[in-house]
């Protein structure tokens, strides 16, 4: 309950800023959260890579020329026109 105490204290002070300063406040707060979803964003494709890397070592995975790759792309584009 504490907690909620001090989070409600916090709002009440932040909500009689002035409205730019309620502005710089909540564009910070926003991007506090989204640093963190970014890093969980950056650790799942670091593990992905791994992954991958991983499989192609171990003859689990093939490739592909790009030359490739693009030309089946090119070709389903036409064929969805």
């Amino acid at each position: 309950m504490a907690f909620a105490m001090s989070n409600k204290k916090i709002s009440d002070a932040a909500l009689k800023l002035p409205r730019k300063s309620r502005a710089r406040l909540a564009e910070e707060l926003l991007d506090s959260l989204s640093n963190d979803a970014q890093r969980a964003i950056d650790a799942a494709w670091a593990q992905e890579a791994e992954s991958r890397i991983n499989n192609l070592n171990r003859g689990k995975s093939k490739t592909q020329p790009v030359s490739e790759v693009l030309s089946q792309l090119r070709r389903r584009r036409r064929n969805a026109s």
